[in-house]
């Protein structure tokens, strides 16, 4: 007769040898809780703050001058450019005060966005500790401040600081609520939720998330518990919907009309999280702090209790929201890394709670990644556009009047921002009546049946004698990033523009004047080379 061998459970499967312990050396844990721990958030703040100024006064790129130039327009009249750009309202309208207040040069724009990025280092040690103790919060605030998604974006003027800490103010809420029952931070979670998705529509992606993890924290509470966690979550994610109502036809509307420029689908593990992390080495060193740490909590009843249930609700929070992205871009592959900015906060949260449980590991993996991320030179853009100097080149030589054209739509509102008032601005779709932003509704459609001979004519023949045209064509000659269907009839379309100003200069009716730039800097973003040309007869 044989003995059957009996199940071992999955914990102990998993199980990993003890891991030592770590403690602050003696003279730390003597001082005042609130003198350590500000001082740990000022040196994160100082530190970051100098990795993250480093490319505040440079250039800005097309989408960071149609941000400018979106919030230039009055309150009133921004959500009818918003709706024709494509986008959400919320970080234009916080950016339009801050331009009233502060200006609109390229360091005072970028300086929106480093005060979100550095904002999130005090609310990650506040996330941390509230949820998981004193060490998380420190680990927490350590990854905020170096992370490089946030390094790179701190130095552009877009919205995407703003979703990071919209993202972790929304997750810390979620977890306080749910899993912990702390019903007061069910405001945290809805407001935050909702700021998110009139930020950007890709915090559905995030409202996705939180319903997943939802599902895993109703999995594992007690059964009485279920009915009112159910109740809080219908009132929050309704209250959140209803918040959103009044844009939601907007939202459908751009969903149909709006010309998306990107064609990506998110490759999990290649692209994301790697993106939002810092790369592969980041991803390994959290990824071994964290298997250290879950391990244990794949028991029955550790993996029910609160400590157990956060762990498994922020895994499920970014990784089926990145599933879900996966599964859109089946459909439409309008994806770039940088909208998954609401997910960074969960990542990052997830990497310090478990490297906080991982003990001696988990304070190896922090100081591994502090050391991988410290040089922002290898993952933030050093040159993003090459139009500044364009402008410094020919702008002395403009006059009011004159014209602009721009060989890649999306570009005009780079062009306004740098060069002189007073000019008039075209692009390869036709005369521009407002070049601050950039309309895509239906943008393809339009460029495809805007023939080139047809459309410049009338440009030309609007010119005086001795009035110039200034032509601004991207490069785009060995570009990797130029193969999509908007791209590639960018491509053609600005080449075409090109050869029939000079058959004008051929045949006499142009006069070519000046070339810009001298000089090419790698760009990692767009590059341009400009013409200018006066008018003959």
């Amino acid at each position: 007769m044989t003995t059957a061998t009996p199940r071992r459970p999955l914990s102990s499967l998993l199980a990993v040898p003890p891991v030592r312990e770590v403690h602050a050396p003696g003279w730390f844990q003597r001082l005042p809780v609130w003198l350590s721990t500000g001082g740990i958030v000022a040196v994160l703040v100082v530190i970051s703050a100098v990795l993250r100024s480093r490319q505040l006064s440079g250039e800005l790129w097309f989408n960071e001058a149609i941000a400018t130039g979106m919030a230039t327009h009055s309150l009133s009249a921004l959500p009818g450019v918003v709706r024709a750009a494509g986008s959400s309202p919320l970080y234009y309208a916080l950016l339009h005060v801050w331009i009233d207040v502060f200006g609109s040069s390229e360091s005072v724009t970028h300086g929106l966005s480093l005060v979100f990025g550095l904002f999130t280092i005090p609310v990650a040690m506040w996330s941390g500790w509230s949820l998981y103790g004193r060490r998380a919060g420190i680990f927490a605030a350590v990854l905020f401040a170096f992370n490089s998604f946030l390094t790179r974006y701190a130095q552009e003027t877009q919205m995407y600081e703003l979703m990071v800490l919209l993202g972790l103010l929304c997750t810390t809420g979620f977890l306080h609520a749910f899993v912990y029952r702390r019903r007061r931070y069910l405001w945290l979670f809805g407001i935050s939720l909702a700021l998110m998705i009139y930020t950007q529509a890709s915090g559905f992606l995030f409202w996705f998330g939180a319903l997943a993890a939802l599902g895993v924290v109703y999995r594992f509470s007690a059964p009485e518990a279920r009915g009112s966690l159910l109740r809080d979550a219908a009132l929050c994610f309704g209250a959140v919907f209803v918040v959103y109502l009044p844009w939601l036809p907007t939202t459908i509307y751009q969903i149909g009309h709006v010309t998306s420029p990107w064609h990506y689908t998110p490759q999990l593990g290649a692209d994301v999280p790697s993106d939002l992390l810092g790369g592969e080495r980041v991803d390994v060193t959290l990824l071994v702090a964290a298997v250290i740490a879950v391990a244990p909590l794949f028991g029955r009843v550790a993996r029910r209790t609160p400590d157990g249930i956060v762990i498994w609700a922020l895994v499920a929070l970014p990784f089926s929201a990145f599933a879900l992205a996966r599964v859109v871009g089946l459909f439409s592959t309008a994806w770039t890394a940088r909208y998954f900015a609401a997910l960074v906060a969960p990542l990052l949260l997830l990497a310090a709670l478990t490297s906080a449980r991982a003990r001696l590991v988990g304070v190896a993996a922090i100081v591994l990644c502090v050391a991988f991320l410290a040089n922002p030179g290898s993952f933030a853009a050093g040159h993003k556009s090459d139009m500044r100097d364009v402008a410094g080149e020919l702008a002395p030589m403009l006059h009011p009047g004159d014209l602009v054209v721009v060989g890649q739509p999306e570009q005009v509102a780079l062009a306004w921002y740098y060069l002189p008032a007073g000019l008039r601005f075209a692009s390869t779709i036709g005369p521009v009546k407002d070049p601050t932003y950039m309309n895509w509704e239906n943008a393809q459609g339009r460029l495809q049946a805007a023939v080139p001979s047809a459309t410049l004519a009338p440009l030309v023949a609007s010119l005086r004698a001795g009035q110039q045209l200034l032509y601004v064509r991207p490069l785009t000659e060995g570009a990797q990033n130029w193969k999509e269907p908007w791209t590639q009839l960018v491509r053609r379309r600005s080449a075409q523009w090109g050869a029939i100003l000079q058959s004008d200069v051929a045949a006499g009716s142009l006069k070519p004047v000046a070339r810009a730039p001298h000089n090419y800097p790698s760009a990692c973003c767009v590059a341009d080379s400009a013409i200018l040309y006066r008018k003959a007869s």
